[in-house]
C-alpha cells in the first residue's frame, strides 16, 4: 500500500541474508544517533538503548532523513525526519529513560 509519503523511501522486510537472524527483531539496541544536533536527541548518546519490536524497516530514499539507525543485519532506521515530521521505528514508550527523554524532548519542539 501506498503510505502518504512525505519522506520518500519504502518499507521493507529486515535483512536477513544468513537466516540468523530472530524476526520478528525483538529486544534491545544500541542507538547510533547520526543527527547529535537535532532537539529531539537532546541528552540521548550514541550507545543507548531503544526497545523495537518489528519485523520490517523503513529505507529512506534520502540519508539525510535518517537520524538514528541500529544494526540488525545491517543498518536499520531507528529514527527518521525532515522539517517538522519525525518517527521512530522503536518504542519510545517501553524504552525507559530513552524513551522518557525523547517524549520530554517532543514535548518542548517547537520546530
Amino acid at each position: 500500500e501506498a503510505g502518504l509519503d512525505w519522506i520518500a523511501g519504502e518499507v521493507v522486510a529486515l535483512p536477513d541474508a544468513h537466516g540468523t537472524l530472530k524476526i520478528p527483531h525483538m529486544g534491545w539496541n544500541d542507538l547510533v544517533i547520526d543527527a547529535p544536533d537535532h532537539p529531539l536527541f537532546a541528552g540521548i548518546a550514541s550507545g543507548e538503548h531503544a526497545y523495537f519490536v518489528h519485523s520490517y524497516h523503513y529505507e529512506c530514499a534520502d540519508q539525510a532523513n535518517v537520524l538514528a539507525h541500529v544494526e540488525y543485519g545491517g543498518e536499520v532506521a531507528a529514527a527518521i525526519g525532515r522539517d517538522n515530521l519525525f518517527g521512530t521505528q522503536f518504542h519510545p514508550e517501553k524504552s525507559q529513560s530513552v524513551g522518557l527523554r525523547l517524549i520530554s524532548n517532543f514535548l518542548k519542539w517547537r520546530p
